[in-house]
């Protein structure tokens, strides 16, 4: 559109949105064509500030305060005004000190042109130190594992009865198993008929699962997100391998173009091609989960990605088709399996070289039946209960070598 004085009338915004979450807040502004911006960190207090080009201020722009939540950990409050003819200014009052990342991303799936502004902590967060401090029935404080020497003791509410002086304190094993809710935030993953997302499915049977595996003995679980955000592929493997898990359990329910397709699937990692032309379909749609979520290409680690990669992977995958066909049969016995068998296929998630992986396809919220299952309660307690069973017969049958060691003070 031009103006009657021949320049580009300012253009107004489709939408706009704001994710929290512990590990960093993102705001996405979306346009209909690239957004031209500049930004800059004020301190004093600290403040991001974010000028758009060619923007008009609206009722869209004017929304971000309503956007912001009080228990958000970084932002204060976000403000948006006309600074200058064409230039909107948006100013983001922080609660603390960040690290911010502003980058576009380039129309895709549903989403026109986006600006991301994803506001770090300054101070990484030690995902270790997390699980010694967080209050658990089955939390103690970790030492590096497969060390020989003793960590502390658990954090309790009150000082832990000790034994003789100079006994050593009985140490157990503790398996750590991360759960992978699948995409977030910014990618919403399939849509059921009935409006379904499957991010807010996979997040709800993973949350039960975590509470029943931190209720079984010996077992703990920790979650690669608890919350609806954006966890980039890359980082789902890293947050494993930093808190040393001796499982990878990334749950789904996935969609097909022909809404009679159902039942559940388990997928493992291959290095030579997917094991079906249907999982090799679904491994491409997986792993476009970034560039719908939107993942700062300039900010990757090369050779984090390359390490991955490279590392033999023979072992693990062997593991992972253990583990796999355990989940397998448990599936069976709650729903009707989709392939009988466990398939392989190249899932950027299960890159982990030496923790066994495995994606769970938990039903097809393509199919109108399998979505109402899905958002039923009982059925995601089922389902839940099916796949800690497949994992306790992986422990009991394929027990890693040096789990977690955990001491007992008490």
């Amino acid at each position: 559109m031009v103006s009657p004085l021949g320049h580009a009338a300012p253009a107004s915004l489709l939408a706009v949105r704001v994710w929290p979450s512990p590990e960093y807040t993102r705001i996405t502004l979306e346009g209909a064509a690239e957004l031209r911006f500049s930004h800059m960190l004020v301190q004093d207090p600290d403040r991001l500030v974010v000028d758009l080009e060619g923007v008009r201020l609206d009722s869209v722009l004017q929304s971000l305060p309503s956007k912001v939540l009080d228990s958000d950990p970084y932002i204060r409050l976000i403000r948006a005004g006309q600074n200058r003819p064409s230039v909107v200014r948006v100013v983001v009052e922080l609660k603390k000190p960040v690290d911010p990342q502003v980058f576009t991303l380039t129309p895709v799936g549903d989403y026109g042109h986006r600006l991301v502004l994803d506001l770090h902590s300054t101070a990484e967060p030690d995902p270790l130190m997390a699980l010694i401090l967080k209050d658990s029935p089955m939390d103690a404080a970790l030492g590096d594992a497969g060390a020989d020497t003793a960590p502390v003791a658990r954090a309790e509410s009150r000082p832990p009865a000790r034994g003789p002086r100079g006994k050593e304190p009985e140490v157990n094993r503790l398996y750590t198993v991360v759960l992978d809710a699948g995409h977030g935030g910014e990618d919403p993953g399939a849509v059921g008929r009935g409006g379904s997302y499957e991010k807010n499915v996979t997040l709800s049977i993973a949350r039960r699962l975590k509470r029943k595996i931190d209720a079984a003995p010996g077992m703990r679980a920790v979650l690669t997100r608890d919350g609806d955000y954006f966890v980039p592929l890359h980082q789902r493997v890293t947050r494993a391998r930093r808190v040393r898990a001796d499982l990878f359990v990334s749950i789904h329910a996935d969609a097909f173009v022909r809404p009679e397709a159902n039942g559940s699937s388990v997928y493992v990692l291959s290095e030579r091609g997917a094991s079906s032309s249907a999982a090799r379909w679904l491994a491409q749609k997986e792993n476009d989960a970034d560039l719908v979520g939107g993942v700062n290409l300039a900010g990757q680690d090369g050779h984090i990605a390359r390490t991955l990669l490279d590392l033999s992977q023979t072992a693990t995958i062997n593991d992972s088709f253990k583990l796999g066909r355990a989940m397998l049969g448990e599936l069976g016995t709650i729903n009707r399996l989709h392939k009988p068998e466990v398939e392989q296929a190249g899932f950027a998630v299960l890159r982990a070289p030496d923790i066994p992986s495995v994606l769970v396809e938990t039903a097809f919220i393509s199919n109108p039946r399998e979505e109402r299952r899905l958002n039923d309660e009982d059925y995601q307690d089922k389902m839940a209960n099916a796949l800690l069973r497949g994992i306790q017969r992986y422990f009991q049958d394929h027990a890693p070598a040096t789990p977690t060691r955990v001491a007992r003070l008490g």
